[in-house]
């Protein structure tokens, strides 16, 4: 059994830090012992898991300690070191706080057991020096509270006299006079009274003193001083505060709460948040810091509120049960996801840790599992309320989700329920004209495909094998509507909305080329995705003709001759020209995007695009000379060209000396690969197929298949209908599974003419088919039915 004394004695430790957030230095239990190397009796925490020291502070004679709420001591530690112990029990914070008492030889019976100081060192040598005699309120009586409001106000200047009015209106139960002057004033109707009243309990608030707090938001009074509160002189009409917190905010219990402290903690939490950020006015730059007392008054609140939740076995457990049960009604079902939220957003208090196991908690007791129903609800409040929890949750842990969707992988194969899935559907579905919710599920999904936030998982296959399920069962449903939208030279729809989804749909598939290379690499070639995405920018929508354009340069900046060939076998950059010549060199976002693209091309001299463009618009393109970047692409051209001749003269008039190479070479190092493999791309001569030539630099050859295998890919996408692709936004049926052959090389790759060189067919079937890195669980299964046999090269 449990010592009921280590429950007494169980405290939270926390620290001040330097943005004025409370820190959670771990959980234990505090004693006060004399220790001999401090000389002093001192307090000692030491944690509950392992027992090391988190706390060793000797009880300074001159140290002031404060208790607040009956749990909590707090006190500084040098300079600019605050630290809090949060007791489990009243018990064990008086038992604490009476050993200090007893160390500064101060009465138990005080809050505070020293005066705080915090003016300048003027004002502190004024204050020490001239000894203040307690304050004398005037009678609390009508005709004393314009006096007893100077009286706040001219105690509000001195860190002294602030101690010195809490201490005389806590001795005197002032707060309760007063508060019966309200209701006299009020019945009589008497404002100028209540404006009084306003200035005198505003004053007190300002006070910053959670001793006062504690009168002040007790149940029996908080309703009357939110009644002072409403009487503002500044305002013409009273609020309606109290009317609001009675009758217009009513507290549902969704779930039975049977713990009348928690019950009355998220009362008290409600109406002085309310307080805080409603009902009192916005403080000034002066004021800011002198309602950190209330500030902290409200974040241990909402620790404690979570702590009690989740110490709670039943209501978690219950609350979910009925989140997920079909009979639960709507309205019901929207009142459970509201009350999580909101419980989701009192946890953002809790230290990271703490957090951890938070969330941990909610994904046992099935949280992810509950949103798959809730993120489908036709009530906005339900969707909405959903969509905040799951930002919560992927924000703080993205892996409890990727770790879940790779579970369910297991166990069902109805990939539409899924949650990622489901996400993606709500992305296309989002009914709002601003796409409101469609943004922030765009965000969560960008932060669960992530690779940068998997990196320090230990599980290290979450990456290949969460990705390889999103581009597998999930990516053809995010571009459905991007290919649906494509079907001919201009967009089908080209409505605001139907543009504000492309968009986001378009910066996340940009983000996906920049970080899953391999992956995004098969869908644009199988999909001829590039193509269909610069068909947008025959839009009349500029925002999204730059998304289109984004796209192609982020492809073009990953320098991969492979999607060089692509662009230039399919004409690509005909619709970037014909945007650029449209905009007939005005000087706007559009124009420097597409110079800056053509810059980038002549800057990292890739030579195969400058031939293309030159060669195709080079004529187009010589009239633009407000920029210089089209006279150095043709520059570049003719150096490329002179090059080439004179590799020709040079090849000539060695064709008479015997090649001395091997004719089978199975190795060569790194630098002469890289030599063939720059020839491999720069040789553009076309030779007869019988024609003798050097094995490893056969360009030719070469060129002639990989003309073939791009008119194969070409032929393949062409029959490839994308009725499925099309199916979520126009309502079709039908559902085929996603086909992404990585295969570029088809089965025939090696039934051309024998090349001795071996090593030279390696090049190549590395470069078309196989990438560096790549897992072999990353494939499609068409590859294996389109090529069972093929050759793999590491």
């Amino acid at each position: 059994m449990t010592d009921t004394r280590d429950t007494r004695r169980r405290v939270k430790l926390y620290a001040l830090n330097a943005e004025r957030q409370w820190d959670d230095r771990g959980t234990g239990h505090v004693s006060s012992n004399y220790i001999d190397r401090l000389k002093g009796v001192s307090l000692l925490v030491r944690a509950e898991t392992d027992g090391s020291l988190l706390l060793e502070s000797k009880i300074q004679p001159d140290t002031a300690y404060q208790k607040q709420q009956d749990t909590l001591i707090v006190w500084s530690e040098g300079d600019n070191f605050d630290l809090a112990l949060s007791f489990q029990e009243k018990a064990g914070c008086d038992e604490i706080w009476e050993k200090i008492c007893q160390v500064q030889g101060k009465d138990p019976s005080v809050e505070v057991t020293q005066d705080i100081i915090e003016e300048s060192e003027d004002e502190r040598f004024d204050d020490i020096s001239d000894h203040i005699p307690p304050i004398e309120l005037p009678p609390c009586e009508i005709i004393h509270l314009e006096e007893i409001k100077e009286w706040t106000v001219s105690c509000l200047t001195s860190a002294m006299k602030k101690e010195k009015l809490t201490e005389a209106i806590e001795n005197d139960c002032y707060i309760k006079k007063l508060i019966n002057l309200f209701h006299i004033c009020e019945d009589l109707n008497n404002i100028e009274g209540l404006h009084y009243l306003f200035d005198i309990f505003r004053n007190l608030i300002l006070l910053n003193k959670n001793a006062l707090f504690e009168v002040m938001f007790s149940d029996d009074l908080i309703f009357d001083v939110i009644g002072c509160l409403e009487y503002d002189p500044l305002s013409p009409e009273p609020k309606r505060h109290r009317q609001y917190l009675k009758n217009e905010s009513k507290f549902k219990e969704v779930i039975p709460i049977s713990n009348a402290e928690l019950l009355a903690k998220i009362h008290q939490t409600h109406r002085v948040q309310y307080i805080q950020d409603v009902v009192l006015p916005a403080p000034s730059m002066f004021e800011d810091n002198m309602l950190s007392a209330l500030s902290s008054f409200i974040f241990f609140n909402k620790v404690e509120i979570v702590t009690l939740i989740q110490e709670d076995e039943k209501f978690l457990p219950d609350l979910l049960s009925k989140l997920t049960d079909e009979n639960t009604p709507e309205t019901k079902r929207r009142d459970l996801i509201l009350f999580l939220r909101e419980y989701c957003n009192f946890s953002q208090t809790l230290q990271p840790h703490g957090k951890e196991l938070f969330y941990k908690t909610l994904s046992s007791l099935g949280i992810l599992p509950a949103l798959e129903i809730t993120l489908s609800s036709d009530d906005p409040q339900t969707k909405n309320a959903s969509l905040d929890v799951l930002t919560y949750i992927v924000e703080f842990s993205p892996s409890v989700v990727r770790e879940y969707t790779l579970t369910q992988v297991a166990n069902t194969d109805d990939h539409d329920s899924m949650l990622i899935n489901i996400i993606i559907e709500q992305v296309i579905c989002d009914t709002d004209p601003e796409l409101a919710r469609a943004v922030q599920l765009m965000t969560n999904l960008r932060l669960l495909i992530d690779p940068e936030n998997m990196l320090s998982i230990i599980n290290k296959s979450e990456k290949t094998e969460f990705l390889t399920y999103f581009y597998k069962h999930s990516i053809h449903l995010l571009i459905a509507p991007l290919l649906a939208n494509t079907v001919d030279d201009y967009p089908t729809r080209d409505d605001y909305q139907t543009v504000q989804l492309l968009a986001l749909i378009l910066e996340l598939i940009t983000f996906c080329v920049e970080h899953h290379t391999y992956h995004t690499k098969n869908i644009i070639l199988n999909k001829d995705l590039l193509r269909r995405v610069l068909i947008l920018m025959n839009s009349k929508h500029k925002f999204l003709v730059l998304c289109a354009l984004r796209f192609m340069r982020k492809i073009i900046g990953l320098k991969d001759e492979f999607y060089s060939r692509y662009i230039i076998k399919g004409n690509l950059f005909k619709p970037v020209v014909d945007a650029f010549l449209n905009n007939n060199g005005r000087y706007n976002l559009l124009d420097s995007a597409i110079v800056e693209m053509f810059e980038f091309i002549k800057v990292e001299d890739m030579k195969s695009l400058i031939m293309y463009i030159v060669e195709t618009f080079g004529k187009l393109l010589e009239s633009v000379e407000y920029v210089q970047t089209f006279k150095m692409l043709r520059l570049k051209y003719n150096q490329h060209q002179d090059r080439l001749k004179d590799r020709e003269k040079n090849s000539s008039s060695l064709d008479s000396v015997p090649s001395i190479m091997r004719p089978n070479r199975y190795r060569r190092d790194q630098r002469q690969l890289d030599e063939e493999e720059e020839m491999w791309f720069n040789e553009d001569d076309d030779f007869d197929e019988g024609e003798a030539v050097v094995p490893a630099t056969n360009s030719s050859l070469i060129n002639k298949k990989l003309n073939n295998e791009l008119e194969a890919i070409g032929k393949n996408i062409d029959k490839k209908a994308d009725a499925n692709n099309a199916a979520r936004l126009f309502g079709n049926n039908t559902k085929t599974s996603p086909t992404m052959n990585n295969n570029l090389a088809a089965t025939g790759a090696l039934s051309v003419t024998q090349v001795d060189n071996k090593c030279s067919v390696s090049l190549f079937k590395k470069a078309l088919v196989d990438y560096e890195g790549d897992s072999d669980e990353e494939e499609d299964d068409e590859n294996d039915i389109l090529n069972p046999k093929r050759a793999r090269f590491s």
